[in-house]
């Protein structure tokens, strides 16, 4: 699972709390929590993989996210969002994903991406540019 220390992510994003994430008991639903994994994972692909272009990044698709969540969140307030790459596979990578509120860890997600031919829908191995990027976005080479 992914880490609850911030200090193992190397990709930050902020989200706000917004009223109409609150669930009736009154904290932050699960739903808007994993809105808030999507900003750091949108994030870190602008910062880290936008530059190759359309040619090699069409053709990925999320295919497995597990979140755990570990304390309640509340409204008002501002979240960080770590993103570190896990793992860097043939045809798919890993991303670790956490969420903070100051130095608490809200909670944790893997997510994982392959790469695929959009005209086939088989996996294919991803581009050797992109594998490099993703390789320096790892904390543990």
């Amino acid at each position: 699972m992914a880490s609850k220390d911030r200090k193992n992510y190397v990709s930050w994003a902020q989200s706000s709390i917004r009223y109409c994430d609150l669930d009736p008991n009154g904290h932050v639903n699960n739903g808007a929590i994993n809105t808030f994994f999507e900003d750091g994972r949108v994030l870190f692909r602008d910062e880290y993989m936008v530059q190759l272009g359309d040619d090699i990044l069409t053709g990925f698709a999320l295919v497995k996210f597990l979140a755990e969540y570990h304390l309640p969140l509340y409204f008002p307030g501002i979240v960080d969002i770590g993103t570190v790459v896990t793992k860097v596979g043939n045809s798919s990578y890993n991303l670790g994903q956490g969420i903070f509120r100051e130095d608490e860890c809200i909670a944790t997600a893997e997510v994982v991406t392959v790469s695929f031919d959009p005209k086939s829908k088989t996996s294919k191995p991803i581009d050797s540019k992109l594998r490099d990027i993703l390789y320096t976005a790892m904390l543990n080479k």
